[in-house]
């Protein structure tokens, strides 16, 4: 996994014996055991990592009106109960151009206004809620309702 993981060395003799993973990628879930040896001492802990994904396809740059999918993956067990999606803060309502199915969301004409943070939150069969967010782009035109501009003979033209 080098170089995305580093242990502080530093830490060491306080006791913390913490792996930090940077970036975290979806093959890193699963079971981490520390185990520290002082002379004759051995001191171990599990910790288990769930990962979780949102991904976008097609893969980005999103384009206004062209149909993309958000979708939403975690690495936990337990039975997917529920899927909630926000937007900038506030729940997106599934209905309309918004559609949710299994952890996914299609956003059917996607406008300039969509862009922004989407939250995916999942909620699962033992109560247990995760979440991640994705930063969503979109490439389309933000000026004016009418595209007619009017210049000056001679002046600029933005």
């Amino acid at each position: 996994m080098r170089p995305r993981v580093s242990v502080q060395d530093s830490a060491l003799h306080n006791g913390n014996f913490s792996l930090r993973i940077d970036p975290v990628r979806s093959e890193d879930a699963g079971l981490y055991e520390a185990r520290v040896v002082y002379g004759v001492e051995v001191r171990s802990c599990q910790v288990e990592l769930g990962v979780i994904t949102v991904t976008l396809s097609p893969p980005s740059p999103a384009v206004e009106n062209e149909p993309l999918v958000l979708s939403c993956n975690s690495s936990h067990r337990a039975s997917l109960v529920e899927t909630r999606w926000f937007h900038n803060g506030r729940l997106v309502p599934t209905s309309g151009t918004f559609c949710s199915l299994h952890g996914a969301l299609s956003i059917l004409q996607p406008a300039m206004s969509d862009a922004g943070s989407w939250r995916c939150q999942l909620r699962y069969s033992d109560n247990e809620i995760i979440s991640a967010t994705y930063n969503l782009q979109i490439l389309g035109f933000d000026g004016p309702a009418n595209p007619v501009v009017y210049a000056a003979s001679g002046s600029a033209a933005d």
